[in-house]
């Protein structure tokens, strides 16, 4: 059924839809649509909590929320820039005609330019009272500027932050919604219409810019996520042996325990998929990978937080360097088959490299697994510093709760962290609890091994290597910092504390007899 046999519209809506129609094929088959149009509003008004919404944006996402909602028995008015679209009307003028005030409209466009374009736009148009919801892939931070901007003229603002892909029209999409609870309640309807069946998919994460913010870290973590399957597959694949076939019994294996995930899923179904000639499609895929922004936004804004988001800001970096695909073949030229391992030396003058540690199946599962474990770990630690600074009050457990349907990376495992955060509301770092804390030393054997691995063997593991080093450096007491802290002093004057006084002095050495001592009280880096 098409989307506006779905929508049920105003009166305003029906008519100049009607108008439209009669002007391009004449009116007798309008007549019978109309009827059918008026049914369904007759209908859908005896039921309650029926809303009433407008959709800007009918793409893939918009026109099947869209359809989502109307399903459910509300009322949508559907415009898109595109007259292909199944829009209801041509026009922003109309469509804010073709609804009852107070107005909800909901903008599922592009982010960036196109979403402050459409926003301004409404702003002329709308009313005290109105409300505009922003679900698209919006930066947290142009959140509190379109809320600064609507405020004095009386309209409401939310953001929400939706993940589901072309598959949430039927299981419903992850909601991660930022605004006031006011704001919250009166839209719940279309929330509920939205999210899957049961307790888990909507979130009021926090006030504006909440919603994105923890979309934004969702964002990151699938990152991380989909980069360490690749790097298991890339194990599996060129020192393992296996063929694709192969490899899709080993995902489905591990998609049966621990690693139970969407993304494990449907890695196992990518694998066997074939194309038309009957050869393996992913063979034929370049691999050259694409981002939106969003996990370059969340390692920018761990940067802001001082936090360190290693192993999704490095999934960033192994996406940026995959798309360097001329310089890569150029490398790929130039220094394949140099490198041979030898008792632990590395030479240059034979085929790379004989070494193996016999590596096992259940070695690479563990390592991806304990990476795992670090990627939500640094995922769910950039929600808690953005939260302190921005006075946010998240709710990690319920976040990680609703990550649980509807969103791309759900899987089993984040009920752990529902609970870690159930037990300990204020835990610093999902590390430090108990379940973290024996899975990462269980693994840790054969997360160091496969590590080893792929640096003797010329495998790249970036994000594998990337969390280790992130654990390692974490778990050392005593680390070289030292050494960078008397650097900067030499050279810039940049002060240090000492280990043998309390915390919060500072002092500057004479490294070099040209200057004096100093202490100072205070410093800023």
């Amino acid at each position: 059924m098409k989307y506006k046999k779905l929508a049920v519209h105003s009166f305003l809506s029906i008519f100049f839809s009607a108008l439209r129609k009669m002007l391009k094929a004449g009116g007798r088959h309008q007549s019978q649509s109309n009827s059918t149009i008026q049914f369904h509003i007759k209908q859908n008004r005896r039921k309650k909590n029926i809303m009433q919404l407008a959709m800007i944006g009918l793409g893939r996402m918009g026109g099947n929320m869209a359809k989502r909602i109307a399903a459910a028995g509300h009322e949508v008015v559907g415009y898109d820039r595109s007259p292909e679209s199944d829009r209801t009307v041509a026009s922003l003028e109309e469509m804010v005609a073709a609804l009852t005030a107070p107005r909800i409209v909901w903008v599922m466009v592009p982010a960036g330019e196109a979403t402050d374009s459409t926003i301004n736009e409404l702003a002329e148009l709308l009313e005290p009272g109105d409300m505009i919801i922003d679900g698209g892939n919006s930066r947290y931070t142009d959140d509190a500027r379109h809320a600064a901007e609507l405020e004095p003229r009386g309209i409401h603002f939310m953001d929400c932050g939706v993940s589901g892909g072309v598959w949430g029209i039927d299981r419903g999409y992850a909601l991660m919604v930022g605004g006031s609870e006011e704001d919250f309640e009166r839209a719940r309807p279309i929330f509920e219409a939205l999210k899957p069946e049961g307790d888990s998919g909507l979130v009021l994460a926090g006030p504006v810019g909440g919603g994105h913010f923890a979309k934004m870290v969702h964002n990151g973590i699938e990152y991380g996520d989909m980069q360490l399957i690749s790097e298991a597959y890339s194990l599996l694949k060129n020192r393992k042996g296996l063929d694709n076939d192969a490899m899709a019994v080993v995902f489905d294996e591990w998609n049966g325990g621990e690693l139970d995930s969407f993304l494990i899923e449907i890695t196992a179904n990518i694998l066997r998929f074939r194309d038309e000639d009957g050869k393996p499609l992913l063979d034929k895929i370049l691999d050259v990978a694409g981002q939106k922004g969003t996990g370059k936004w969340s390692a920018i804004a761990a940067m802001d937080e001082n936090d360190p988001l290693t192993l999704i800001t490095e999934a960033v970096y192994a996406r940026l360097l995959s798309a360097l695909y001329p310089e890569r073949i150029k490398a790929a030229r130039l220094y394949s088959g140099k490198l041979k391992v030898e008792s632990g030396k590395l030479s240059d003058n034979a085929q790379l490299s004989t070494f193996n540690f016999q590596l096992s199946i259940e070695d690479v599962r563990q390592a991806l697994y304990a990476a795992k474990l670090i990627s939500y770990a640094q995922g769910f630690s950039l929600l808690r510093h953005a939260s302190e600074h921005y006075g946010w009050d998240l709710d990690y457990g319920t976040i990680a709760r609703i990550w649980r349907k509807g969103c791309i990376i759900r899987s089993v495992f984040l009920q752990k962290i529902t609970e870690a955060y159930r037990k300990d509301p204020d835990l610093e770092n999902l590390l430090f609890d108990d379940f973290f804390h024996t899975k990462i030393q269980e693994a840790l054997p054969a997360w160091r091994r496969i590590v080893a691995e792929g640096a003797l063997s010329g495998v790249a593991l970036p994000a594998m290597s990337s969390a280790l080093n992130y654990f390692d450096g974490l778990r050392t007491l005593y680390s070289a910092a030292n050494m960078i802290q008397a650097q900067r002093d030499y050279f810039g004057a940049h002060t240090y504390e000492r280990t043998d006084r309390e915390r919060g002095h500072f002092f500057h050495t004479n490294w070099t007899g040209e200057g004096g001592n100093t202490v100072s009280g205070t410093y800023s880096v």
